[in-house]
């Protein structure tokens, strides 16, 4: 018999659906057309106009910290003031079906197990395998031990699949049904963490702005969502059918090209209660866009060039070619913009120590989370590339850690991406959520006392979900996504205090902020995606500005 705490089961009105603007704006735009006419327009302009200079006035540097691979439920599920919690979501609106539509009578078992590596923590050994656990409704639940214990932050779990093609079929349209199916970890991708409420980050969103309303900008993965970052598209492999790389081409089920279910592998299961989904390689797009995990062209890679050590190997079929498109880089660099990314472990791996390595291992840097490293404008050599390609050091201290020396020295340039090491960040499977919140607060911490807090702006987000279920549908968009729900947090001097604001943001946002604040050439994908938007009946994703008090 499948089991579940009383304080898991959600209880009150549905809100699952996206949130429904859509008539407002269309109500806005009809009235716009009706009468308002060129009214509307000039108001728009000048408030537009004031809030520029309101902003150009208060913010001279933003600071945005890229942690990892949690949904929105994994950390707030029900934090105050939210739009939709959890809480208030029905039983029947978070149920889960199986690879063919049938709803799960209870949920599968964590395969592989919920904390696979023996662990110690505070004098007890933490190690939960696929057994340990009973069984349990079907329903979202809190991560606990075998004894009913709230699982520690401090222990690091098994990872879960977080992919491009599973993360449409996990969204399911919207219904948000399926990612127990087309998971790999049954039922852990409905955990979520009990008493958030003493996290770093649950007090930085108390005191300035928790948007619960950001979604992933892309469909999947790290190594996607990352590429979405500075350049709001994938990479592309021309010619990929012809290349080392055509065996990570994606085949799908049917003739449409723009299908969304690969094939499966004979090994994966017909029921999810059975066993994981297992696909066939799909690191490529039927038409050579990367979309899920493939290296860079350049080190620390997956591979090295035996005749070029600053370059991956390019017969390797997981190296992608060097990219040529613009980034949020080559805009602030055309616009005479500073601008850096710091990186955790990024000299340590180019040095081949603790490069690609996993749990436990430091300063664990993953090759696939530097995303400039993917293009030529970045290439060794490059003076771009010496500027901008900052080494953050490791650790916790500003002796160790070349980005709080930068801060406790008021060196940080005008825009500031930190990305800390593998063990620090969040992600299941190779760092604990208590090992990441306490670094990134630190971090916090270093950017108000240092001399530049008072014109800064500091966004926290995750780069994706990490496989972790989700309630809210995300708006429809283009191709790529949005994806799945994730928290953002704006912290500033000039952000609104104690605010939860619902406005609809993605992972281009932080992009769109940066292009207004500086003036700057709007990137092709961002403008794609705001357009698809529109077209779907939704408005298009706003560039944080919602969550400052600047006039």
């Amino acid at each position: 018999m499948a089991t579940q705490d009383d304080d898991d089961l959600p209880t009150g009105p549905s809100q699952i659906d996206a949130p429904d603007r859509r008539s407002v704006l269309a109500g806005l735009v009809a009235a716009g057309a009706a009468g308002l006419g060129g009214v509307a327009v000039a108001n728009d302009r000048q408030s537009r106009a004031l809030a520029d200079a309101a902003l150009k006035s208060k913010i001279d540097h933003i600071v945005v910290i890229y942690a990892e691979n949690r949904s929105f439920n994994n950390l707030f599920a029900d934090f105050p003031g939210l739009q939709r919690p959890l809480s208030a979501v029905p039983p029947e609106a978070a149920l889960q079906r199986d690879r063919d539509g049938r709803l799960l009578t209870q949920l599968p078992p964590v395969w592989e197990g919920l904390v696979p590596l023996q662990q110690e923590h505070q004098g007890r050994t933490y190690q939960i395998g696929a057994q340990d656990l009973p069984p349990r409704a079907n329903a979202p639940f809190k991560l606990r031990t075998p004894d009913g214990e709230p699982l520690p932050h401090e222990v690091v779990t098994r990872d879960l699949v977080h992919a491009f093609y599973n993360n449409q079929l996990q969204i399911n349209g919207g219904r948000n049904d399926g990612f127990v199916a087309w998971g790999d970890s049954g039922q852990m991708v409905m955990g979520r963490y009990g008493d958030t409420s003493k996290l770093r980050l649950w007090e930085l969103a108390r005191e300035f702005t928790l948007c619960d309303n950001f979604f992933m900008g892309a469909f999947g993965g790290s190594f996607l969502n990352h590429q979405y970052l500075v350049a709001a598209r994938p990479p592309y492999y021309p010619h990929a059918d012809q290349s080392p790389a055509r065996g990570q081409i994606a085949v799908m089920e049917g003739d449409d090209p723009h299908a969304i279910r690969p094939k499966q592998k004979p090994t994966s299961t017909p029921s999810a209660m059975d066993g994981p989904v297992r696909l066939v390689p799909n690191a490529l797009s039927p038409d050579f866009y990367a979309v899920n995990t493939m290296g860079p062209p350049f080190s620390p890679g997956f591979t090295v060039d035996p005749e070029r050590p600053m370059y991956a190997d390019p017969s390797d079929s997981m190296t992608v070619p060097p990219q040529v498109h613009k980034t949020i880089g080559d805009m602030l660099t055309a616009g005479g913009v500073d601008w850096a990314w710091y990186a955790g472990g990024f000299a340590a791996a180019l040095a081949g120590k603790g490069a690609l390595s996993d749990y436990p291992a430091k300063p664990n840097f993953q090759a696939h989370h530097q995303p400039l490293n993917y293009f030529a404008s970045f290439a060794p050599g490059t003076v771009e590339r010496d500027r901008r390609l900052r080494d953050a050091g490791q650790g916790e201290t500003a002796q160790t850690n070349h980005f709080l020396a930068d801060i406790a020295a008021g060196r940080l340039p005008q825009v500031t991406y930190y990305k800390p090491e593998g063990d620090l960040n969040m992600h299941a499977g190779y760092s604990s959520v208590a090992a990441g919140d306490q670094h990134i607060g630190r971090v916090v911490d270093a950017l108000r006392a240092g001399p530049q807090w008072d014109k800064m702006l500091v966004v926290i987000t995750f780069d994706e979900n990490g496989g972790w279920w989700d309630h809210v549908a995300p708006p429809k968009g283009d191709r790529w996504g949005p994806g799945t729900r994730v928290a953002a947090l704006v912290i500033s001097p000039h952000a609104k205090r104690g605010e939860v604001d619902h406005s609809i943001y993605d992972t281009g946002s932080i992009a769109r902020l940066i292009t207004r604040r500086f003036e700057l050439e709007k990137l092709p994908g961002l403008m794609e995606r705001e357009q698809a938007m529109i077209a779907a009946g939704g408005p298009p994703p706003g560039d944080l500005t919602g969550a400052l008090q600047l006039v």
